[in-house]
């Protein structure tokens, strides 16, 4: 047996203190890695926090371009302030609380997907998810003040801010900072006398502004248009409300929500569905010339048309042949990247735009349809926010300063007009004054006013070229003869004998501006004869037609008897409603602020119509002859009275009241003769353009808003 001793080893030991300071190093940087991995994630918590906010914002920001024009135009209805129920969804509070439920800013995830999830119990890790209910902690007015909005009215905000407009109302000085008030009595003054384009004392109600740049060009971006900017500022921060919990700070921004008040001015207006480019003959478009932009509220664009440029609310079919701008587009020219590639190449002005391309932009044509034509269709308006009334804006009828009205006929089988009713507004603050005209040539109770002796019985006078309307009788019994010229005696052998026995004398007005007479197809009609007004207006001591400027043509249908017109006429027009015929009408220079008419009757143009320049107002500068402002609203329009015309030429703006839903196109160039045809495209001559100065405003136009949310940057103020 062998036995074999293994040597022996030294032992081994171990190094407290390395152990231990290697511990301690690896959870330092254990520990630091954590802090790093923590912050990360509170960095990245609070930076999805502020992406969140910055989305919530954006919708809350567009809801609000799409809530509160629908309330300024509530603030101008009936009974707007007849109680709280309706006045208070009105106000800038619940206009921007109702922005934040539309924009779904209350929770970071909808209902709807909450419960699709099918997790019970579920939780949301976002701090920053509240119900968001006190509006005062996210929306303030500026500079300090209470209440929502900063008002741009009375007094100016400072550099940055659009020029603020004056007002002496008292309504619209305290409800216009608690509701968007939208009224005539807003008005530039001095605060933006050298911010505008025009003296403000010459144009107070709309003068010339800059057109903001944003995609929708209904002007091409930075040039003047005409127009009236209402607007209030506030202040936003979706995170403040919060800002206790989440620990996330942001600023406040400072934003301007404006509502342009835009008459209409381009060469072809209208919300109308419009087909361009064609006449309903299946014609196209020749001796057309269009100097300035279209817009429709849904446009065709026909084949081989050529349009200088094309804005539209609702959408636009362009096909290939067609030209907008000089362009030609083979796609859409909505499809990215077509506007970006027209920017980069050939300037900043893309010729087509929808309003709906601009993130905070809306356009909203104020059309009120056939109403627009009709006095009658509309009752009184009370409790109302804003000084001025819903119908009162617009209805075009109801603006009109004079009124003509059918209020009897001959029976209610014979619509033959006996009476008509004229009103005006009095010389020296004295108001509307009417009186009742019969038509009827017998007998009469008293002279109608006006009438002035001219001579007695048996005598002569001459009138010379003028028109006038004559009278023969005395003792409140005369005969009457109407648009008399020459030489007249009065005699009962001209007259015949209106009072037996009597000495009798003769007396003469200005021939009326109005009477009645028919179409040679025996259409019955009123005539206005618009160069008769001035003196017409003189001898019933009426405002000169500087004010009575426009004048709304009617039946009174609304009452009742036997020989009341209880007929309310048609749109469209039928043969056996009441016609309008317009003459005497080529001068119209004595309209020194223009001239309108409104009237719910198939209109007949039977003369050469404002084909006279006069001076232009002091300072006017656009080119060209100056023509006194004139517009006419029916809802149909022919040329020619006693023969068809062979051809007609017309210029300045065309629009249409019918809606873009309706599915037959509006074709805005077709003009048909006294007959009802449509003429023929050679017969047709057009010159548009649009309206570059207030002082081609006539006295009524139709309206549009355009609303923009613009915000107010320390680093722009080019407003």
């Amino acid at each position: 047996m062998r036995t074999r001793t293994l040597p022996r080893r030294k032992r081994g030991f171990v190094s407290y203190a390395m152990v231990l300071s290697t511990g301690l190093v690896l959870t330092m940087m254990m520990v630091y890695s954590y802090r790093r991995s923590m912050s990360a994630h509170e960095v990245q918590a609070k930076v999805q926090l502020r992406t969140d906010y910055a989305e919530k914002e954006d919708a809350v920001l567009r809801s609000i371009v799409a809530i509160a024009p629908n309330r300024a135009m509530r603030a101008m209805q009936n009974n707007s302030n007849a109680s709280t129920t309706n006045s208070n969804p009105l106000r800038w509070q619940n206009i921007f609380g109702e922005a934040v439920d539309l924009a779904n800013a209350r929770t970071s995830i909808a209902a709807n997907v909450r419960s699709s999830l099918g997790i019970t119990n579920l939780r949301s890790g976002n701090s920053g998810d509240s119900a968001l209910a006190d509006p005062s902690r996210i929306f303030r007015a500026l500079n300090n003040e209470t209440g929502f909005v900063s008002a741009g009215i009375n007094r100016s905000l400072g550099t940055g801010f659009p020029p603020a407009l004056n007002t002496s109302t008292a309504n619209t000085i305290s409800r216009d900072p608690v509701f968007p008030i939208i009224s005539s009595d807003k008005l530039y003054g001095t605060l933006a006398q050298g911010a505008v384009g025009l003296p403000t004392s010459t144009y107070p109600r709309f003068n010339l502004l800059t057109y903001p740049r944003i995609n929708f060009g209904y002007v091409r971006p930075g040039d003047p248009f005409v127009a009236k900017r209402n607007w209030w500022a506030f202040s936003m921060n979706m995170a403040g409300h919060d800002a206790t919990t989440t620990k996330v700070a942001a600023p406040s921004r400072d934003f301007v929500f404006s509502i342009y008040e835009i008459p209409s001015q381009l060469p072809i207006s209208a919300s109308a569905f419009m087909a361009l480019g064609r006449y309903s003959t299946g014609e196209a478009w020749q001796n057309v010339n269009i100097d300035g932009g279209i817009f429709a509220g849904r446009a065709n664009v026909d084949e081989f048309a050529n349009l200088p440029n094309l804005a539209s609310r609702r959408g636009m079919t362009i096909p290939s042949t067609s030209t907008v701008g000089g362009e030609s587009f083979a796609n859409s020219p909505f499809s990215p990247g077509v506007r970006e590639s027209y920017q980069l190449t050939k300037g900043e002005f893309f010729p087509v735009s929808l309003a709906s391309e601009s993130g905070r932009v809306a356009f909203i044509p104020i059309n009120r349809g056939a109403d627009f034509f009709d006095r009658f269709a509309h009752g009184t308006e009370s409790n109302v926010l804003s000084p001025t009334t819903w119908n009162n804006y617009s209805v075009g009828a109801l603006q009109c300063t004079m009124r003509l009205d059918v209020t009897a006929v001959t029976s209610s089988t014979n619509r033959t007009p006996t009476v008509l009713r004229f009103s005006y507004m009095g010389r020296n603050n004295t108001g509307r004054q009417t009186y009742l005209e019969p038509l009827v040539t017998g007998i009469n109770s008293a002279l109608p006013p006006g009438y002035v002796k001219v001579c007695d019985e048996n005598q002569s006078y001459n009138f010379g070229t003028s028109v006038v309307d004559v009278a023969y009788g005395i003792n409140g019994r005369f005969f009457f003869q109407t648009d008399v010229t020459g030489n007249v005696t009065f005699n009962n052998t001209r007259f015949g004998d209106p009072n037996v026995g009597i000495f009798k004398a003769g007396y003469f007005r200005p021939s009326a501006p109005y009477k009645v007479r028919s179409l040679p197809s025996g259409k019955i009609c009123l005539a206005i004869y618009p160069q008769r007004f001035a003196a017409f207006l003189n001898l019933l001591n009426g405002e000169t037609t500087a004010v009575n400027n426009s004048i709304a043509v009617n039946v009174d249908y609304t009452t009742t008897g036997l020989n009341n017109p209880s007929f309310k006429p048609t749109i469209p027009c039928t043969e056996i409603d009441y016609g309008l015929i317009i003459q005497e009408c080529a001068d119209l220079t004595s309209f020194t602020s223009g001239f309108s008419l409104v009237t719910n009757l198939r209109t007949f143009i039977g003369d050469d119509f404002n084909v006279v320049a006069t001076t232009p107002p002091t300072g006017f500068t656009p080119a060209g002859s100056y023509f006194p402002p004139v517009s006419l609203f029916a809802p149909e329009k022919r040329y020619g009275v006693d023969v068809d015309p062979y051809a007609v030429t017309f210029g300045g703006q065309i629009g249409s009241l019918a809606s873009d839903t309706d599915a037959n196109p509006v074709r805005p160039l077709d003009s048909k003769n006294l007959s009802g045809q449509t003429m023929a495209a050679e017969r047709i001559r057009v010159n548009l353009r649009p309206i570059r100065h207030p002082a081609e405003l006539p006295p009524i136009t139709m309206m549009n808003w355009l609303v923009v949310l613009e915000e107010r940057r320390k680093e722009y103020v080019g407003f």
